[in-house]
């Protein structure tokens, strides 16, 4: 397909988390974290904890929405909600259709739910119900994989059980590795589980040499947020793709911030080493290269791009189907599927706060 010199294929968010899209606004914890750690357990571990099927298909309609405003028509998401595990999986890939975005989508299987110590001896109720869900939404034709949430919430069976079931559907692993410290012992733990098609998020605290097989995707503007350190991307012998950890999934703009991060560090750096995660990002998820999406910018080029911001797109064609024109969505209301999501946050952040 001949693209123009201000046409790009449909851009990938290679880790993401739908769920999280109507966390702005959310109410914060009565003590500011001071860890990571306690950033889990007080902020990502209670959304999640008071999501139900409304508020996941509200928060994934409107992330995709946000996707596609972005030129971003493809998103491989990490998903996670320990009281509406059943059929989540669905009601991601249904909002997502909807707005006519791609998705490859998992659900986040761990032991923390009911159990309190990390990791526990075997697997726990809430990680079988986790399985299963993917195992159903697999089984059913999605497009997803099987997720993990992190070695260090799993016991050893559940890693068993979770790396079986994607070897049965010819799927891949996609999993947070290493992003805190609390998460160091992954390499031990994965090692001899892991496959090239397993998708790695964060690597943040991995060694050099870790021995994990797979794509280790950079997260930097979450990476930041959580004050869990700088992955130094270019040090791991891994592919290494692109994702922005549920901070909406403006490609362009995550490419900016990773460039700038890798820039810090290393005053020889060009745009063209961030420039290639995205090549990455499209080697996971190939059907982007059967969508275009024409830009605002002239030329979209890394060495513009890394200095011009605001960069929109003005049409976007996905499949043959025309979803954008303009820059307007075609496929949705967009005011209105912004003014539903903004009533169900509400209801969320209710069921959050009434959280212990």
């Amino acid at each position: 397909m001949d693209l123009a010199i201000n046409q790009t294929h449909g851009m990938v968010c290679a880790h993401h988390h739908l769920y999280s899209s109507l966390a702005r606004g959310m109410p914060g914890p009565a003590t500011p974290p001071l860890s990571f750690s306690n950033i889990l357990e007080t902020v990502w571990w209670k959304l999640d904890q008071a999501l139900d099927l409304e508020t996941i298909f509200w928060s994934a309609k409107l992330g995709a929405l946000e996707a596609l405003e972005t030129g971003t028509t493809c998103i491989i998401d990490h998903h996670e909600s320990p009281n509406a595990i059943e059929g989540s999986l669905s009601v991601i890939a249904d909002a997502c259709s909807e707005v006519g975005v791609r998705v490859n989508t998992c659900y986040g299987v761990t032991d923390r739910h009911p159990a309190s110590n990390f990791p526990p001896n075997s697997m726990t109720e809430g990680a079988r119900r986790g399985l299963e869900e993917n195992r159903r939404f697999l089984s059913g034709g999605g497009n997803g994989m099987v997720g993990l949430h992190a070695s260090f919430t799993c016991s050893d069976e559940t890693l068993e059980n979770a790396t079986s079931l994607a070897r049965e559907f010819s799927v891949g692993i996609h999993t947070h590795v290493a992003e805190g410290k609390v998460d160091m012992a992954a390499p031990s733990r994965l090692s001899r589980l892991s496959e090239d098609n397993w998708i790695l998020a964060h690597g943040v605290h991995l060694e050099d040499d870790h021995g994990i097989r797979g794509t280790i995707i950079h997260n930097p503007r979450s990476n930041m947020n959580n004050s869990v350190g700088y992955a130094a991307p270019k040090r791991f012998v891994n592919p290494v793709g692109l994702g922005t950890d549920g901070i909406g999934a403006d490609m362009f703009d995550e490419f900016r911030l990773g460039y700038a991060r890798l820039r810090e560090n290393d005053i020889a750096e060009s745009p063209l080493t961030v420039w290639k995660m995205l090549e990455v990002n499209k080697s996971l998820y190939p059907d982007c290269l059967q969508d275009v999406v024409t830009w605002s910018y002239p030329n979209v080029n890394p060495w513009h791009l890394a200095f011009t911001p605001g960069v929109k797109p003005r049409d976007i064609v996905i499949a043959g189907k025309q979803v954008m024109k303009d820059g307007i969505v075609m496929t949705v209301d967009a005011d209105e599927v912004r003014s539903k999501a903004a009533e169900v946050a509400t209801k969320l952040f209710k069921r959050i706060d009434d959280l212990p």
